[in-house]
């Protein structure tokens, strides 16, 4: 498609998306009297939406006709406001009017969602898995990741963290050194899409502070986006374990990052992890797994 039919495409689009959802507000949920019988729309009138919103009516209209004309981005989030759009929605409305949306949000009704992302992960055994926060720290962890990565409760349950200050993930880990520069590199990518975020300055504050080893890669200023990492661990039980994380997003809970292990060919890790969540593996484990 050319630039104008992409334009003319996203016009239409805009046009049908607004009329629809302002045929679902009806005028009690949006604090005026319903009119009774002599309302012929379902919904709110342009009129209604263009004053509650605080624009002009003539503008209203000729955005809702889907008209080439400027937009801000307070002026869609009063119409975004009137019209009792969702955070999927609202950042909907900014793409079909040529902005770049604001950054996901959880919804409400998404915030209680660990019962089936435990399952999630519980489901990947024999293969380590676990959940992070924004800020990199551990929501939940399988008993995979108990037993080959050695995670456990005494830890300070910060991934970064714990990737710089653990000796025993440390002790095992072939691939530390290489794997330590991407990890930073991520981060320094999480940082910058949140310059003003007091959450990520306090944990760079604690991070160059626990290792000087980080501190040194900060200063290199690689960045990286999320992705896959090799993973290379000298288990005690099994040996060599050969696997590949990778990080992964939920749309609808866009504060977490779920980290799926999947075992490379090498090595025979398949069946070693299979072995290590076997009964007997988990009695010969030296790592506690998770509660």
């Amino acid at each position: 498609m050319t630039e104008d039919v992409l334009r003319s495409h996203r016009r239409r689009e805009l046009r049908d998306f607004l009329m629809s959802r302002r045929a679902k507000v009806s005028p009690g949920q949006a604090g005026l009297p319903d009119g009774g019988a002599r309302r012929r729309t379902p919904g709110l009138r342009r009129e209604e939406v263009a004053v509650l919103a605080g624009v002009g009516a003539s503008w209203y209209q000729w955005l809702e006709q889907g008209r080439d004309i400027s937009v801000s981005p307070q002026v869609l989030d009063s119409v975004a406001r009137v019209l009792l759009l969702s955070g999927a929605e609202r950042r909907h409305l900014y793409v079909l009017a040529g902005l770049n949306p604001p950054a996901p949000e959880t919804a409400p009704e998404n915030r209680d969602m660990c019962d089936g992302l435990r399952r999630l992960i519980d489901t990947w055994m024999p293969y380590p898995a676990h959940i992070m926060d924004a800020y990199y720290n551990c929501v939940m962890y399988n008993d995979a990741a108990a037993m080959v990565l050695g995670m456990r409760p005494e830890n300070t349950q910060n991934c970064i963290v714990d990737f710089f200050t653990d000796p025993l993930y440390r002790g095992q880990s072939r691939s530390w050194e290489t794997n330590a520069r991407t990890v930073v590199a991520q981060f320094r990518a999480s940082c910058a899409a949140a310059p003003d975020d007091e959450g990520f300055q306090e944990l760079l504050a604690r991070l160059k502070e626990a290792s000087t080893e980080f501190a040194g890669l900060w200063e290199e200023r690689d960045i990286e986006d999320a992705g896959q990492i090799r993973k290379e661990l000298d288990h005690p039980l099994v040996g060599l374990l050969s696997v590949e994380s990778t990080a992964m997003k939920v749309p609808a809970r866009p504060d977490l990052t779920i980290v799926l292990h999947t075992p490379l060919p090498e090595a025979n890790t398949a069946a070693k992890l299979e072995w290590l969540a076997s009964p007997e593996g988990r009695r010969g484990s030296m790592y506690p797994v998770a509660g």
